[in-house]
């Protein structure tokens, strides 16, 4: 329910915006409009992806946004899918001089607030991103070896590995011992090194 104009530069300074995010668990924006209450402006996302690059209601929000709003939400969940998303997303809008109010949860974020409740509540949102970042790295770190213990695990190597290896293989440096330098089989890297294969231009 986006209302007003569209043009940031007809923005009176300190507009209260509210922003607005359905699920395909909760597909009604009702009960949010209802809790962030009257607002200048109101941008909203329908079952949104999982990137912010796909929640067009969002990036407008940003865009739009200026020093001196206040931005409500109705809920935490509601501007961040997890810890990590919802820290940066904190992060870029008290960046631009907006004060940020999670009406349900009752704590409000601004750039140079200094209440202990809002210090607490960043710190918070810290640890926990980093602990969410650790634990998809982990994540990872055991598929791979579960792939390499399976033998399908083939690791890609980038430009600038390629550029490195090419120039090992003219040093004299054997396929095997580079392939074995850089983890990955020894027809991986002639497909690498003959730009064939994933490493074509269409590849």
């Amino acid at each position: 329910m986006p209302t007003d104009s569209e043009n940031p530069s007809d923005t009176v300074f300190g507009q209260t915006l509210g922003y607005v995010r359905v699920s395909s668990a909760d597909q009604n924006p009702g009960r949010q409009y209802e809790i962030i209450g009257w607002c200048d402006k109101t941008f909203e996302d329908k079952l949104s992806g999982k990137s912010r690059a796909n929640r067009a209601g969002l990036n407008k929000l940003i865009d739009y946004a200026r020093e001196g709003d206040h931005i409500r939400v109705a809920s935490l969940d509601r501007l961040g899918r997890d810890a990590r998303d919802l820290y940066s997303l904190v992060d870029t809008l008290t960046g631009k001089g907006c004060t940020v109010t999670f009406v349900s949860e009752n704590i409000t974020v601004s750039k140079d607030g200094s209440s202990t409740m809002q210090e607490l509540f960043l710190t918070f949102l810290s640890g926990m991103a980093q602990f969410e970042r650790a634990r998809i790295l982990e994540r990872q770190r055991e598929g791979i070896e579960l792939a390499k213990a399976q033998g399908v695990y083939q690791r890609k190597l980038t430009d600038k590995d390629v550029q490195a290896c090419r120039a090992m293989v003219d040093m004299g440096i054997s396929i095997a011992e580079v392939a074995r330098r850089y983890e990955v089989s020894r027809q991986t890297l002639y497909n690498a090194l003959k730009g064939s294969g994933a490493y074509s231009p269409t590849g």
